[in-house]
C-alpha cells in the first residue's frame, strides 16, 4: 500500500456509489452461534511455507510456486477457482509482468455472498531499508502479503468442513506492492482489475481485506477510506470484535491508505481494510516470520469466522 497513511489526498468523490446496506450493530443476536475454531498454529505454518518459495515478486520462479500452491491449496478445499491473469506494466520499472488474481468461490449457488481479500505478491524492492545499498532487493513479506493469505487459507479449510448460511468468495490479490510512491494508481493493480471486469451482478453484502494483520504486537485501528465510505461494515465488524474479546482492535482511527479496498469501494463493494501500519520491518528485509505470530492472525481469524458462520444478515 502506499505511505500517503497520515495525509488525505484529494479523491474522486464521484466514483463513489456504495451500494446499501441495510443491518446495523443493533440488528445482531447477543451472542456469536456455531462459529467452529481457528486454527492458529496451522494459518502460521502456511504464513512460513510462502515465505519459503522466497519474495513472491510477479515473473520469478517464487512467484510461479506460490501461485501453483495456493491453487491447489484452495481447490483442494472444495473452492471453484478462476484465475484472472492479465498483463500489466510496471510504472516504476516500465517491465511487463503476467499478474494472476485467484478468486476462490465456496458455495456459488448462495445469494448472499461475503468478500474476503488479500494480496499474495511481494514488494520487489525494499526501500525503506536504512541502507540505500539494499533498495532494489526485494521483500520477504512475512507480515506485508503472507499473513493475510495465510488466514485466509485457513478459512478456507473451515469453509470444507462446515457450510455456512452464505456464500464466500476469497479473493488473492496480484499486483498490489511494486506501486511507486505519491502514484497511488500505480498500487494494488490487482483490485483494479478485478473492479473494472467484475460480474455488474456480483454484489457482496460485505467485504473485508487483510493485509499486515501478523505483527506481533497487533493493533488494528479504523482505517480512514473504511471509515468514509463503508462506516456500517466497520462498525459492525467492531461490534464482533468486542463480543469475541479481541484485544487487537482498537477504537482509534488512522489515517487513509491506498490498498485493495478502494477499487472495490469505487465499485459499490462495501469493502473495508483491516492492517496493522504501525510496523517498522515495512518494505525492509527483516519482515520475515519472526516478527509474526500464530496469535496475532487468530485474532483476525476468529473475527472473519463469526462473520461467515453467523453473518449479520
Amino acid at each position: 500500500m502506499s505511505n500517503t497513511l497520515f495525509h488525505q489526498r484529494k479523491f474522486l468523490l464521484v466514483l463513489f456509489f456504495l451500494a446499501p446496506v441495510f443491518f446495523s450493530c443493533d440488528d445482531k443476536p447477543a451472542r456469536i452461534r456455531d462459529v467452529p475454531e481457528f486454527n492458529a498454529q496451522s494459518a502460521f505454518a502456511d504464513l512460513e511455507r510462502q515465505v519459503a518459495f522466497g519474495p513472491r515478486v510477479p515473473g520469478t520462479e517464487a512467484h510461479a510456486q506460490c501461485l501453483s500452491m495456493l491453487k491447489d491449496s484452495l481447490a483442494a478445499c472444495g473452492a471453484r477457482i478462476n484465475l484472472q491473469v492479465f498483463e500489466h506494466y510496471i510504472a516504476k520499472t516500465g517491465e511487463k509482468v503476467e499478474l494472476t488474481n485467484i478468486i476462490a468461490s465456496f458455495y456459488p449457488a448462495k445469494k448472499n455472498r461475503m468478500l474476503l481479500a488479500a494480496h499474495w505478491d511481494t514488494r520487489p524492492w525494499a526501500d525503506s531499508e536504512p541502507d540505500s545499498a539494499k533498495h532494489m532487493l526485494a521483500v520477504p513479506g512475512a507480515n506485508d502479503g503472507a499473513s493475510g493469505v495465510a488466514v485466509l487459507l485457513q478459512i478456507a479449510r473451515n469453509l470444507r468442513v462446515k457450510e455456512p448460511p452464505v456464500g464466500v468468495d476469497i479473493v488473492l490479490f496480484d499486483g498490489e506492492d511494486f506501486g511507486s510512491h505519491g502514484q497511488d494508481e500505480s498500487w494494488a493493480v490487482g483490485s483494479q482489475y478485478f473492479a473494472r471486469n467484475k460480474d455488474v451482478r456480483y454484489n457482496p453484502f460485505l467485504g473485508v481485506l487483510l493485509d499486515m494483520i501478523g505483527d506481533k504486537d497487533l493493533r488494528i485501528l479504523k482505517e480512514g477510506f473504511s471509515m468514509q465510505f463503508a462506516p456500517d461494515v466497520v462498525n459492525i465488524v467492531w461490534s464482533y470484535a468486542a463480543r469475541l474479546g479481541l484485544n487487537a482492535f482498537s477504537n482509534e482511527r488512522m489515517g487513509p491508505v491506498t490498498d485493495d479496498h478502494v477499487a472495490l469501494l469505487k465499485v459499490g463493494i462495501p469493502c473495508i481494510d483491516l492492517l496493522d501500519f504501525d510496523y517498522p520491518y515495512w518494505h525492509t528485509l527483516q519482515d520475515t516470520p519472526d516478527k509474526c505470530s500464530p496469535e496475532s492472525l487468530s485474532q483476525t481469524g476468529r473475527l472473519l469466522l463469526a462473520l461467515i458462520y453467523d453473518p449479520p444478515i
